[in-house]
């Protein structure tokens, strides 16, 4: 028999519940959420004993607890946390809720999930269907009404403000090692410090500056999970990222979660979802769009462009993309797309042309896409690695691999999925030709010695 559940022994004796009357609360919470449960007071032994139930029950009881001590309680609260996990919906995360407090539920069973390695959820390939369907309720949804709520910790503005700060700190962790290096550790912080705050007292005002918050948090949680591969985790976090700026009323972040899942949806060969997606971010917050984001999203469309061969559609994409970073001003965007410049644009631009097969123009545009500041490693790397194969295609085989050399050095600390397919697809583009000739064998010999060479072979 599992081990006595403590918690939830301390909350029926704060309570002043019987097995009984807990067995006929839960009952009356789960009829107020539309479900009929059968419960009595052998159930609750069983509970109080350790057994974990199934389905939303584990849910009900923290309701009809926290109903009789007057404040909101999670199944972590009641001991019961490990229920999200062992019953599992794989759907979860998929859908773009009604309400905004299904939405917090639903990121608290993610973060659970994922911290409990859930392999059917954490590895799960995305879903075309999800990617359009919270696309669709996100450009038509209503807002949502007023986000007051009492009881539980009070929030403020400070608290707001620590949550951006540390997703600021992750980002920059991120983009100088890899989704891979701090993943983990970020999903810990929403679970643990983050969660408690959705369920807090706070204002309106407050509520929606949270959700915001939480919104980038979980967009970055999104790219991280994408950057290690890991690609259903990764696009559940999209959505309800997504669905979280429809909270804040925050149109313009919305946009640029719709980019990322474009991105993605690029990445996985996806190519028609990531135009689509690219589109609706574009069209979303209308004219409250300032000229980066629009640049921004304009280079997502083109890149998908590009993989369809649909030549002159990438070229008017890439030309408007341009005209509007041009217009930028220092307080033209939201602070957090002021990454977006024109070395990011040329990066953009040298995959488009590379992936056009106009290798001449992908080395001639995508040379100044490098930082070289030691922050951006995994930036430079792809943008180093697509310069290695522009010239690779052009003949220029002994450039191409010093480049590539290059590139597997800026990647030596970078644990990222994303990267190992660069190498992967490099490594497919060196022709029988290429292997036969001394430059590759020099370059061979260096190239074993980096991490992301030896990942990419084992792969």
């Amino acid at each position: 028999m599992a081990d006595r559940n403590a918690r939830l022994v301390a909350l029926m004796q704060e309570a002043d519940f019987s097995h009984k009357s807990l067995a006929r609360a839960v009952v009356t919470a789960a009829a107020r959420a539309g479900e009929d449960v059968t419960c009595d007071h052998t159930y609750v032994t069983r509970w109080l004993k350790g057994s974990i139930p199934r389905g939303n029950m584990p849910q009900f009881i923290a309701d009809a607890i926290g109903a009789k001590l007057g404040r909101r309680l999670t199944i972590d609260d009641i001991g019961m946390g490990d229920a999200a996990v062992s019953a599992i919906q794989l759907d979860l995360g998929l859908d773009f809720a009604d309400r905004p407090e299904t939405t917090a539920k639903t990121v608290t069973d993610l973060w659970r999930a994922d911290l409990a390695e859930a392999e059917p959820l954490v590895r799960a390939q995305p879903d075309s269907a999800a990617w359009n369907t919270a696309t669709l309720r996100w450009l038509v949804a209503p807002p949502d009404a007023a986000l007051t709520r009492t009881g539980g910790q009070a929030i403020g503005a400070v608290d707001v403000e620590m949550v951006r700060s540390t997703a600021d700190a992750f980002s920059t962790l991120d983009g100088k090692f890899g989704g891979g290096h701090a993943r983990r550790a970020l999903i810990q912080y929403l679970h643990t410090d983050v969660r408690p705050m959705l369920d807090g007292q706070y204002s309106d005002a407050v509520g929606k500056q949270l959700h915001s918050a939480v919104a980038e948090a979980l967009l970055l949680a999104g790219w991280m999970s994408y950057d290690s591969g890991l690609h259903g985790i990764a696009q559940r976090y999209f959505i309800q990222a997504l669905r979280m700026t429809q909270t804040a009323g925050d149109r313009l972040l919305g946009g640029s979660v719709l980019s990322a899942m474009s991105h993605q949806a690029t990445f996985m060969g996806r190519y028609q979802d990531a135009v689509a997606l690219a589109r609706a971010a574009y069209m979303g917050p209308a004219a409250s769009l300032g000229p980066t984001m629009a640049a921004q999203f304009r280079a997502m469309e083109a890149r998908g462009l590009a993989r369809l061969g649909d030549e002159r559609g990438c070229d008017l994409a890439l030309a408007e993309a341009e005209r509007k970073l041009s217009q930028r001003t220092a307080d033209s965007d939201p602070p957090y797309i002021a990454y977006f410049d024109e070395v990011e644009l040329a990066a953009e631009i040298g995959h488009c042309f590379r992936d056009l097969g106009r290798s001449v123009e992908a080395a001639q545009r995508g040379g100044v896409s490098i930082f070289g500041d030691g922050l951006n490693n995994r930036s430079d790397f792809f943008a180093t690695m697509v310069q290695a194969e522009a010239y690779l295609n052009q003949g220029e085989i002994a450039r191409g691999f010093e480049i590539a050399v290059a590139a597997l050095s800026l990647g030596e600390g970078l644990k990222s999925a994303r990267c190992v397919q660069y190498v992967r697809d490099l490594q497919g583009r060196v022709t029988d030709q290429m292997r036969r000739a001394a430059e590759f064998r020099g370059f061979a010999e260096q190239a074993r010695a980096f991490r992301l060479w030896q990942r990419a072979e084992a792969a």
